[in-house]
């Protein structure tokens, strides 16, 4: 092998190809649709999410309490009293409104 041989121009695009695949392949892993950014992103969502479905089971819990306590089975009158006074805006004589 002499000192002025080149490397053939096929070999040199060959690497540069397989090289530029590497790149996009990473980018993609990474940057993508499916990549790592975007799954921290989902993750973060989901916690989100999680918090939020937790105080929705919170006051689904206590409207399930009210509407109990205000059924056919069981009434309590302290309650119906309240809601009726607060429907119709009235107060008791013995009450005092504070605003």
């Amino acid at each position: 092998m002499t000192p002025n041989t080149r490397m053939p121009l096929g070999a040199i695009l060959y690497f540069l190809g397989a090289i530029l695949l590497s790149f996009y392949f990473v980018f993609a892993a990474v940057q993508g649709d499916y990549g790592v950014f975007r799954r921290a992103i989902v993750n973060a969502e989901a916690k989100v999410l999680e918090q939020d479905l937790g105080e929705l089971r919170a006051e689904v819990a206590r409207m399930e309490n009210l509407t109990r306590r205000l059924s056919d089975d069981y009434l309590d009158l302290d309650l119906l009293d309240e809601q009726a006074r607060d429907v119709l805006g009235m107060i008791r004589a013995d009450e005092v409104v504070i605003r």
